[in-house]
């Protein structure tokens, strides 16, 4: 790091969420280059060369970036639409329109998104993307384009699905994939794209939809091509009481052991949801350790229930958050998302005690980046970790009279981001994107929401 241009941070808050929690009323960090290079109380260390920029941080707290950890691009042309669904009558009402999408359409929704969160304090984000309707063309490389243009982290979970109408499925006939295609197009994606490196800004995971739409055969074999290829693997599970008893008549068994039996719990594993879970269920994810993406605005919105998020937990289950994809989430804003995961969690059985702010904070930073296997990498602030971090602003009438700025960020109003860093590169100031134009975006993502709409309508 001697050489690297440095950036010096001081006179803020800090929040590390390391393994102790450690934080600073008063502190600075240190960027060389792409890595953190140090954290600490008062001011930077007198004697830095090379330093490029010195921020002066006051009223601003400094956490993590925030990580995304289950998202669906491709919605964000299809907001508003089945707000009083449950989830498999809103699956019913959207999957025809979802099966007109193209690349063009792709493009825009992944620039929506990506912008949505970028600005709001993501730094890592994940694209759980499984509608490929035949001849839409390179929907997977529109996806990853988006992302290496706005300069976020990024995870493409290339989704896949083989159960349709015919099969007694709920997708058109026309909007799935072979089980050999899925397969294919899936290591094909992996080979083409994942970078397995320290630091890497792009890797994919393999991802099956959900156990209602797609055959065991993919499961299994997903499975194992993810093994073989050594990236991780990516499904929904135990959203809703009806996947519930759809998996008991279908298969004999409830969701987890179905999961089992097609080698779909490890370490390298997360499930987005996980609503409905018996303690058996939990126990068989903390053996296992596998992951869960905690979507609390989407299940609200569908009425799919409270994910017992406090007894993952206690049992050691890795657990972060997820906006999941803007037909349920319409804001697709992550850090709205710390502030409902503590109160919904809180209206359940722990009631007060279910979660606090330092908790929520880490389900949206340190525990995102369990899920996504990059603990290594990011998820707090400490040395040698990647320079993925935000400046919130703190000193504005929406915060200044909460006196502990963790408080305030988690239960106050959606904090200012002054600066959003990836990689050592700033790529929001002053709430603004640096790497892309909103207004441009809001007008492309408008106009292929309603050119989606009129190609629908038509049937």
């Amino acid at each position: 790091m001697a050489a690297a241009q440095r950036i010096v941070i001081e006179n803020c808050a800090i929040a590390t969420v390391d393994a102790d929690d450690t934080e600073y009323a008063s502190g600075h960090v240190v960027l060389a280059g792409n890595r953190i290079e140090s954290v600490g109380a008062g001011k930077a260390p007198e004697g830095l060369d090379n330093v490029v920029r010195r921020i002066d941080a006051s009223g601003h707290l400094v956490t993590p970036g925030l990580i995304n950890t289950h998202h669906h691009f491709y919605q964000w042309i299809t907001r508003g639409l089945a707000t009083d669904h449950n989830l498999f009558d809103w699956l019913v009402a959207l999957y025809p329109v979802w099966a007109r999408i193209d690349e063009p359409m792709v493009r825009a929704a992944a620039q929506g998104s990506l912008a949505m969160m970028a600005r709001g304090g993501v730094t890592t984000a994940m694209d759980h993307h499984y509608v490929f309707p035949h001849g839409s063309g390179d929907l997977s490389g529109a996806i990853i384009g988006a992302a290496r243009d706005m300069g976020v982290r990024f995870t493409l979970a290339r989704g896949s699905m083989d159960r349709s109408e015919k099969d007694g499925g709920l997708p058109p006939d026309f909007a799935v994939e072979t089980l050999d295609g899925a397969l294919a197009a899936t290591e094909e994606t992996v080979r083409q794209y994942h970078d397995s490196s320290f630091g890497a800004m792009t890797q994919v995971a393999v991802a099956p939809c959900s156990p209602f739409s797609v055959s065991t055969e993919l499961m299994r074999d997903g499975a194992q091509l993810a093994r073989r290829l050594g990236v991780r693997l990516h499904t929904h599970g135990s959203e809703t009481v009806e996947e519930e008893k759809f998996c008991h008549e279908l298969f004999g068994m409830g969701p987890t052991d179905y999961f089992e039996s097609t080698g779909w719990l490890g370490e390298d594993v997360w499930m987005a949801h996980c609503v409905h879970m018996n303690d058996s269920d939990i126990a068989a994810f903390a053996r296992t350790r596998t992951g869960v993406a905690h979507c609390p605005s989407s299940n609200a919105r569908l009425a799919a229930g409270i994910a017992r998020v406090p007894d993952m937990l206690a049992a050691g289950v890795p657990v972060g958050l997820g906006v999941d994809g803007t037909a349920s989430n319409e804001s697709g804003e992550l850090h709205t998302e710390l502030r409902n995961a503590l109160l919904i969690n809180r209206l359940g059985a722990h009631k007060e005690a279910a979660l606090n702010a330092r908790q929520a904070l880490r389900l949206g930073t340190y525990g995102g980046a369990q899920v996504l296997g990059r603990a290594a990498e990011t998820g707090s602030l400490e040395p040698g970790k990647l320079a993925d971090l935000v400046l919130w602003k703190l000193d504005t009438l929406a915060h200044a009279s909460i006196a502990d700025p963790v408080t305030a960020l988690v239960f106050g109003a959606a904090a200012p981001v002054t600066a959003s860093f990836v990689d050592g590169r700033q790529i929001v100031e002053d709430g603004r994107l640096l790497t892309a134009d909103e207004d441009a975006i809001a007008r492309s993502t408008r106009d292929e929401a309603r050119r989606l709409a009129r190609i629908a309508a038509q049937g």
